[in-house]
């Protein structure tokens, strides 16, 4: 504005002056550069309270100190300490607590120190209230242990920090003394309000702030009372600790010495009653005044209070060191992701080595199992042969009693139906040497037209007096219409009487004690439009092992078993293009029964 002005009176005077138009050449006009300032101030009252109150301030020092511009920048604590180290304000206006602290990481220079305009211009103006409701049941200091307070800032003298120092002298210890502070931030009004409210007990405020919000009718004075009470002589306001030295007004190490020196006499220079001190609250500005009391107070506090999280100790270390900051961070990052590379890496490789590792165990499994098989192959054949001529024998001799007793018109007598179950038996035998050296040699077995309720019935007739010794209850349970399928009756006669000895093996060990459970087998067969299922289920103890390794050769858990039994049904099944499946009771769909194992066969039509 004033560069402005300026320009327009030279061509004022050059326009009055028509001779030295005519017989002069124009002279240009000399312009001084203007230097703009930035001045960061403490925003206890909200940005646009802190622009309102300053900006008069400003507009003084630009008329006083020729070739200035002043721009006000409101910013609560953390922001003025970011401003500063990023050199974006030049000048600061704060309470001597946040001077001090930022003294020890920022080459500043101390101007001024504001006398109040209340108190007939002290320049000890700040300390802290500690305020509750008046109906509150808190009057003392030692009332306030266990309670939820707020307060300003960490950083705030007169709202946190002056207080803090008065419980410490007075024996306490603030970090475990109340149930919790919570800190609010700017403006200050919040913080009456929430006491008025009633959702704190108390509040540690600003010498004076509630004076002042009384004054300009925000809250009633009768809505509360102060903690600790005193009002020093000459004093307008009730406070509840000592007090300290008031707002500095201080430079930057970027502005130079006679700038300072020009800005420092302005302040000096203001008169009591100009609109700029009225607008700020103050009475003008002195020179800096002792910080003491405040020195000392920041040396009990660092005395008595435990040493800062070492995130905060980091943070400080970044914003004076932010290259070499940067620097490690980087490094940080790069070596963690190096680390997890070689991580994932080395995993990977874990994994592949141990994928091989059983891979090959599998390999070894299956070459024993084959040489297994092909010894068993060679024994099996030649017990085959061997077995075959006294089973042959024993159905012709059968068959030749039988004939004898015919002859003799002994027919229906008891030693006939004797004969004719041995020979019966004789010739099944006869049929699985047949099959076992079918299998042995990989032949297919006959398929022929087979009535799987005859098989059922004729395996559980073998097993009779076994289920009436160990005092089995067997129960058949068939669903659907009945119908034939083509499949080999030997082979699927043997699944089933193999599966009907593993239940009656598996609870041959349970009591048969009156309180006992009693012991259960279940045989299943549903008859379904597109495939047929039968089921085995038994209330034993369930199964001892993997399924899929209890159906591999050779391998058992009986004492005395070979491991070729389960190996064997899947190897008939899968000839009838069905599926074998072990579980146990307690997860299978089949039963609810508590425990037991199920042997389910699903054959399609």
């Amino acid at each position: 504005m004033q560069l402005l002005i300026r320009v327009l009176l030279v061509l004022l005077a050059f326009m009055l002056s028509p001779a030295s138009a005519q017989h002069e050449p124009l002279a240009t006009p000399h312009v001084e550069a203007v230097q703009t300032f930035r001045v960061g101030v403490l925003a206890n009252h909200g940005v646009q309270k802190g622009k309102l109150r300053w900006q008069p301030m400003m507009e003084y020092l630009e008329q006083n100190v020729p070739g200035t511009q002043f721009e006000v920048v409101p910013v609560d604590f953390d922001e003025m300490s970011h401003q500063l180290l990023n050199h974006e304000i030049q000048f600061i206006v704060t309470n001597p607590g946040q001077y001090l602290n930022l003294s020890t990481n920022f080459p500043l220079s101390w101007l001024a120190t504001m006398k109040s305009d209340l108190h007939n211009g002290a320049t000890f103006a700040i300390g802290s209230t500690i305020i509750v409701r008046a109906d509150s049941e808190l009057y003392t200091l030692q009332d306030l242990e266990g309670k939820q307070l707020v307060a300003s800032d960490p950083q705030a003298l007169g709202g946190y920090q002056a207080a803090i120092g008065l419980f410490h002298r007075m024996g306490y210890t603030p970090e475990n003394f109340f149930h919790s502070i919570r800190f609010l931030g700017f403006p200050l009004e919040p913080l009456v309000y929430q006491v008025r409210d009633g959702t704190v007990d108390a509040a540690i405020t600003p010498f004076c702030t509630l004076e002042e919000m009384i004054s300009d009718g925000l809250v009633s004075a009768d809505d509360f009372r102060v903690i600790h009470p005193t009002q020093p002589k000459g004093y307008d306001c009730l406070v509840s600790t000592q007090l300290y030295p008031n707002w500095s007004f201080a430079a930057a190490d970027s502005v130079s010495p006679a700038m300072t020196q020009q800005i420092a006499q302005a302040l000096y220079d203001l008169p009591a009653d100009h609109i700029a001190a009225k607008t700020a609250k103050t009475l003008g500005w002195t020179a800096p005044i002792s910080q003491l009391k405040v020195i000392k107070l920041f040396k009990e506090l660092q005395l008595k209070m435990p040493p800062p999280p070492l995130h905060h100790t980091m943070l400080k270390w970044m914003e004076r060191n932010k290259e070499w900051g940067i620097a490690l961070l980087l490094l940080f990052l790069v070596s963690t992701i190096y680390h997890l590379w070689l991580e994932y890496k080395f995993r990977e490789k874990s994994e592949y080595l141990l994928e091989t590792e059983r891979q090959l165990k599998d390999k070894a499994l299956q070459v024993e199992r084959m040489q297994s098989a092909a010894i068993l192959g060679e024994i099996g054949s030649g017990l085959a042969h061997e077995l075959n001529q006294p089973i042959a024998a024993i159905t012709q001799y059968s068959e030749g009693g039988m004939m004898s007793l015919n002859h003799q018109g002994k027919g229906e007598s008891e030693m006939y139906e004797l004969l004719a179950k041995v020979n019966a038996q004789s010739v099944r035998a006869g049929a699985v040497v047949h099959r076992i050296r079918g299998l042995l040699k990989r032949r297919t077995s006959a398929k022929e037209p087979l009535d799987m309720t005859h098989v059922v019935n004729n395996a559980l007739v073998l097993f009779k007096r076994e289920f009436t010794q160990q005092g089995i209850h067997l129960s058949l349970q068939t669903s659907g219409e009945p119908y034939q399928i083509m499949g080999d009756e030997v082979g699927m006669s043997q699944v089933l009487v193999n599966l009907l000895k593993n239940s009656l093996d598996a609870m041959s060990d349970m009591a048969t004690s009156p309180d006992s459970e009693q012991k259960l087998i279940a045989v299943q067969l549903n008859f379904n439009p597109n495939q047929l299922s039968f089921s085995v289920i038994d209330n034993g103890p369930g199964l001892k092992g993997d399924a899929s390794e209890l159906m591999a050769s050779f391998y058992t858990t009986k004492e005395q078993g070979l491991g070729l039994g389960l190996a064997i049904c899947r190897d008939v099944v899968t000839q009838h293009d069905g599926k074998l499946s072990i579980s146990n009771c307690n997860t299978s769909p089949l039963t609810t029964w508590s425990r037991g194992c199920v042997v389910s066969i699903t054959i399609p039509v």
